[in-house]
């Protein structure tokens, strides 16, 4: 067996399509969608993530609107930028670039996003709808992970048992919410990645989801044949025959964990591309719900 790749940079291109139909559309009712992004400070990381958002807003046919604030700016200054993308009625989504300085308290600033701009998803608001089962905006890789096995015809899980490594606000447990909501029908468990013998847990999993940045952590022997392997690990190892030195690699072990699995999505080219494609999904969609089109 070698299993299917689940081709995130192809599935990411044709929603882009649609997603530039749907712009073309808004136009012609006088709405163009505005996407807002918050970075504070300097970190190399985050600038790049940003601006890959920025180029990729405006390749669907967005407006960009990015606001850099210093490192050392107050909570209260930030609370403020907040407070005025809210009240503008011409912008459509607001993202807070993360991770926030330390002086930040970053629960106080991404609960200040009015939830039906919020397309990252973080607002209590819309954490809680996902858990009821009630229509929200979530976090970008959880619905880039749901698009993608849809897309790819492995959305059909009811009562198979789908296995999270992962317990974080980003990935893990908006996954499970995402999994057990009754269109989906998974049985979820949920691990954290330091848990005794976790090749007990992961083994009997139909749908595996892993989520820990630990390079390779999953091995062959840790899941069964048939698997659908989901891997949003992002890790750089020393790789003497790459150009750089250096190479990107997933959580999971990719060749070994194929041979086994009936899909599984590589790194890089998997859920990163999705990433950024639902953050701009999210954005159209507020864009649509703004003139009544949803």
């Amino acid at each position: 067996m070698s299993g299917k790749i689940l081709d995130g940079r192809q599935i990411s291109n044709e929603i882009r399509q649609e997603l530039r139909d749907r712009v073309k559309a808004l136009a012609s009712s006088g709405v163009v969608p505005i996407l807002s992004g918050i970075l504070v400070g300097e970190d190399p990381g985050s600038a790049s993530y940003v601006r890959l958002k920025e180029k990729a807003a405006e390749d669907v046919g967005l407006r960009a609107e990015m606001h850099r604030l210093p490192t050392d700016c107050p909570q209260e200054t930030i609370l403020r930028h907040v407070d005025e993308l809210n009240d503008r009625a011409d912008i459509h989504g607001i993202f807070v670039q993360l991770p926030l300085p330390p002086h930040i308290n970053e629960d106080s600033v991404l609960a200040r996003v009015a939830p039906e701009k919020d397309v990252d998803g973080f607002h209590p608001v819309n954490v809680g709808r996902a858990w009821l089962g009630q229509e929200s905006f979530v976090p970008a890789t959880p619905a880039g992970i749901m698009e993608l096995l849809k897309r790819t015809g492995y959305s059909d899980l009811r009562r198979r048992h789908a296995v999270i490594v992962s317990a974080d606000n980003l990935v893990g447990k908006p996954v499970a919410a995402l999994l057990l909501q009754d269109a989906v029908g998974a049985n979820v468990t949920i691990c954290h990645p330091d848990s005794p013998d976790i090749g007990e847990w992961t083994r009997r999993a139909d749908l595996l989801v892993v989520s820990v940045n630990q390079p390779r952590f999953i091995t062959a022997d840790m899941v069964k044949a048939g698997v659908i392997a989901v891997d949003f690990g992002s890790n750089y190892i020393s790789d003497s025959s790459a150009t750089q030195g250096y190479r990107l690699v997933g959580d999971i072990d990719f060749e070994s964990v194929r041979a086994k699995a009936e899909a599984i999505t590589p790194v890089p080219g998997g859920l990163g591309p999705m990433t950024v494609t639902m953050l701009l999904a999210h954005t159209v969609l507020s864009a649509e719900r703004s003139c009544g089109r949803r």
